[in-house]
């Protein structure tokens, strides 16, 4: 018992030299300079953005509220984002495994016989034979002893890659929201552009009675008929259209939140407001919100763990070996420590020549660390491109949605009059004719602009972050305290 207690001693004394953490978060230089604000025209908070995770709520809409919720319940590809991060979760275990020292439980038990035959023995009748049995009962441990911590680095590098699996779910469940939300917006004014599109076939069809009945008593020309009827069909046809558009968008809208897609989701006619500015905060601390660029940079670290893992490969390994049992031809002996046995072993391995494979995993690992340095350069110009574009595209937006406010009030005040002078004979049907296309097209393109606001404003939340924070409790950073 006593060689069992030291075993089991030297194997606990093991254990904390097993612990490892992931590699410490470092922001490399992308190589350009980083302004001191945003250089996007219009107004811009430079207030710190709020790390708030249901920011889509700012949009007042309790029926985009409930369609994001059943997304993140139902959504299947949110669902494969996070079996990723159970595999990486599982590869850093048995990553981490190597460093652990390995305990085994050994039992056998063998009877064998062996006849003498053409030996005769006095006072045997036959052939001679002999019987042997052994039992024995064995605790084995074997650890290879992480001196240069070559297997330190292959577990840091499991980590940060669970890290950036984990970080990956963060950036597909915000962009899922993003798409949900863009979705929403796009069946809302696909509904707002049918109700528009059947209106105005009812205003063309007015139009075209009133024609016709002014044809049949010899007022108008033939001309002014058919014109009106051709502007009654074009009516039509873009009504169809609008269908159309409503149809897919509602079905887009389905498949995002797990349904069967079959146009049959209720959605209201008015496009929710824009809310209030959005703090976008300052360029210098943009990468540390997004969660794209915190999985690039765990990338990074893994890499360079890598790295580090193939240079100490060329160093020697060491490690030890232990067991202590019984071995007895008893059975009844297998606990009886007068039959114990035991062994203590260590050994030394120093790689001399394998073909060149060990310079080439370093060269490998190398090229593997600059391309994800290139990677994380390429991904942070690409996030501040994404909010400098967005800041703008709302500025712009803005001034157009006041420019189609003012043109639908003008329009819609113009096809009035034209309505009335053709009515009492002033003005002719082209005038009439121009003035109701001119009054529809500015009000579609208005609803147009305002959805393309509100995704615009979408795409400012996704692009700062989308209140993502990795300091929250389901922060990403990931220690690792194992058992065997």
């Amino acid at each position: 018992m006593k060689n069992l207690r030291q075993l089991i001693l030297l194997t606990l004394a093991c254990l904390p030299a097993a612990c490892a953490s992931s590699p410490p978060t470092e922001t490399p230089g992308i190589g350009s300079p980083t302004p001191g604000g945003w250089t996007a025209p219009g107004e811009v908070d430079d207030g710190a953005p709020s790390t708030d995770p249901g920011w889509w709520k700012t949009f007042g809409d309790g029926g985009l509220n409930t369609a994001i919720e059943e997304c993140l319940g139902n959504n299947h590809d949110l669902r494969i984002a996070a079996v990723r991060v159970d595999r990486a979760e599982a590869q850093a275990i048995s990553s981490g495994a190597d460093r652990l020292p390995v305990l085994r439980l050994q039992a056998d038990g063998a009877k064998s016989q062996r006849n003498f035959i053409g030996f005769p023995i006095p006072g045997t009748n036959g052939i001679p034979r002999n019987r042997f049995s052994n039992y024995g009962a064995a605790l084995n441990l074997s650890w290879e002893i992480d001196v240069w911590g070559r297997l330190r680095s292959a577990k840091a590098a499991s980590l940060a890659d669970q890290e950036a699996a984990l970080a990956d779910l963060h950036g597909a469940r915000l962009s899922l929201v993003g798409q949900t939300c863009k979705a929403w917006f796009a069946a809302l004014e696909a509904t707002r552009q049918e109700e528009l599109a059947a209106a105005t076939v009812e205003n063309y069809q007015a139009s075209e009675k009133q024609v016709r009945e002014r044809y049949e008593r010899g007022l108008r020309s033939p001309l002014d008929l058919r014109l009106a009827r051709a502007n009654l069909a074009t009516a039509e046809d873009n009504l169809e259209s609008t269908r159309i558009r409503k149809d897919g968008a509602l079905r887009q809208l389905e498949i995002l939140l797990g349904r069967y897609p079959a146009a049959a989701l209720e959605a209201a006619s008015a496009l929710p407001q824009i809310p209030g500015k959005v703090p976008a905060g300052l360029p210098s601390e943009l990468l540390s919100r997004r969660p794209d660029m915190l999985s690039l940079e765990r990338r990074l670290a893994s890499q360079r763990a890598r790295l580090r893992q193939a240079k100490v490969s060329l160093l020697p390994r060491i490690s030890l070996s232990s067991s202590t049992g019984t071995s007895t031809n008893e059975l009844r002996d297998i606990v009886n420590q007068d039959f114990s046995v035991w062994s203590l072993a260590a050994n030394l391995l120093q790689p001399i020549f394998q073909g060149g494979r060990l310079l080439a995993g370093i060269d490998l690992a190398d090229a593997n660390l600059r391309e994800a340095l290139e990677t994380y350069a390429k991904g942070a110009l690409r996030a501040f491109a994404e909010v400098e574009t967005t800041l703008a595209l709302e500025n712009f937006l803005a001034r157009r949605e006041a420019a189609l406010s003012r043109a639908v009030e003008q329009s819609q005040s113009a096809r009035d009059l034209a309505e009335d002078r053709y009515a009492r004979g002033l003005d002719g049907i082209i005038t009439l004719l121009s003035a109701q296309r001119d009054a529809f097209r500015s009000e579609s393109q208005l609803l147009q602009v305002q959805r393309l606001r509100l995704d615009a404003r979408v795409d400012l939340h996704l692009a700062l972050g989308g209140g993502f924070s990795p300091s929250r409790e389901e922060d990403v950073t990931v220690t690792s305290n194992e058992t065997p």
